[in-house]
């Protein structure tokens, strides 16, 4: 990441440095590059917290968040999923639950189903929900997974 922030901010410099007419303007190219980039981190870190809880797990089954924008959440009973488990996106560490029936969620709407689309591409599932940055350490809500399931779906 610093190389990178280091390349958008040499290049622009080079090259007025190179230039023949001073190329003053080029150097307005890197606070308008850096602006963009905190948008886009900005936006994104906004995404991930709010929109109220992410993730709740009881003895019946668990509601996890469907979409990063909304509070939007699936009831999903124990006996409707098949697998949970672990992945990594860069430091976020997501848990992640697929659904025995591949058309759970189905019917959330247009823009749920972008979302969970994109998340099936990266995740191999729609459900997911994030064990770093939550208010529990990734060993409680691991724990509350095994305990709760019982048994009745594969966890890894």
């Amino acid at each position: 990441m610093t190389l990178l922030i280091g390349l958008v901010m040499a290049c622009p410099m080079g090259l007025a440095a190179s230039s023949e007419n001073g190329g003053a303007e080029i150097l307005f190219a890197v606070p308008l590059i850096m602006l963009a980039f905190a948008l886009v981190v900005g936006l994104q870190l906004w995404l991930i917290s709010s929109g109220g809880p992410v993730l709740a797990v009881g003895p019946a089954g668990l509601w996890i968040k469907t979409r990063p924008t909304r509070g939007q959440a699936i009831w999903l009973p124990w006996e409707a999923i098949d697998q949970i488990y672990r992945r990594r996106w860069g430091l976020e560490k997501m848990l992640c639950v697929r659904a025995r029936d591949p058309r759970a969620g189905g019917d959330l709407g247009a823009f749920t189903a972008l979302d969970t689309g994109m998340s099936q591409a990266l995740f191999g599932t729609g459900f997911t929900a994030t064990v770093n940055f939550a208010d529990r350490s990734e060993k409680e809500i691991m724990e509350a997974v095994l305990r709760h399931s019982a048994g009745r779906c594969r966890v890894a």
